[in-house]
């Protein structure tokens, strides 16, 4: 027999929202399970029962917005730490890039339970998603996530010469961090002294210490393409909204 599961994990398993956006959705009565409306947090469901959503819950998702930010040095990518400024700092009418079509018009409200889907370190910039939509989070952070981020990455090597051959394949496939085995990636030169990555993953400060484990100090790190959505000519310190036809 099947087991019974929390009706928020139901939810997001079905790709309907977040957790959070569940757990939201059935305190305020707008969730049914086979047409009965459940509105006890915790409540559990047998994974052949059907989960409905009314349609105010749709209507506000469809009003939550999803930024993205390129990010310059400085910034922290979630909440102000050690006195540095959080990324969706940088998000205000007056920042707005004159470049974009979207047709949504700036409102302080956006800036509520808008979070960053994935991380960039103070010192690292490019191509930063801040969310108020759950299904985006999940989609590019979520544990089963296979959106892959490209990075260009200008290092020195540290030792003499040329960085082996051997140790480029490493980077592709056979370093370990953290006692775990990494995913096989994608990295290649880009030119002499600029590397390109593609991940599918994103441990804390993962390409500079990969980096360091074949010989290479990282001397800038650029973020310009999460799954099908590019930097592009964003400017540093400036923000555009996702388009309806860009998918990750």
């Amino acid at each position: 027999m099947s087991e019974p599961v929390r009706l928020s994990k139901r939810m997001s398993e079905l790709g309907l929202c977040s957790r959070r956006e569940a757990d939201e959705w059935i305190e305020r009565g707008w969730v049914r399970v086979d047409g009965a409306v459940v509105s006890v947090l915790g409540s559990k469901v047998l994974p052949h029962q059907k989960v409905t959503v009314e349609r105010q819950a749709s209507a506000e998702q469809a009003r939550r917005v999803t930024i993205l930010v390129n990010k310059p040095v400085g910034y922290v990518s979630g909440q102000a730490e050690d006195g540095y400024q959080p990324a969706v700092a940088l998000v205000k009418a007056s920042t707005r890039w004159t470049g974009d079509r979207s047709p949504n018009r700036f409102q302080p409200s956006q800036l509520r339970s808008l979070v960053p889907a994935g991380r960039l370190d103070i010192d690292s910039v490019g191509l930063l998603v801040l969310t108020q939509d759950g299904r985006i989070a999940k989609q590019l952070i979520g544990e089963d996530s296979t959106v892959d981020k490209e990075y260009l990455v200008r290092v020195q090597h540290l030792r003499p010469g040329r960085l082996p051959d051997n140790s480029l394949k490493l980077l592709n496939h056979g370093l370990s961090l953290d006692g775990k085995r990494l995913l096989p990636a994608k990295v290649r030169w880009q030119n002499d002294d600029q590397l390109c990555f593609v991940l599918r993953e994103g441990k804390k400060r993962q390409i500079r210490r990969m980096c360091e484990l074949v010989g290479l100090k990282v001397l800038g790190l650029k973020r310009v393409r999460i799954g099908g959505v590019k930097l592009g000519d964003l400017p540093p310190g400036q923000w555009r909204y996702l388009r309806e036809d860009e998918k990750f």
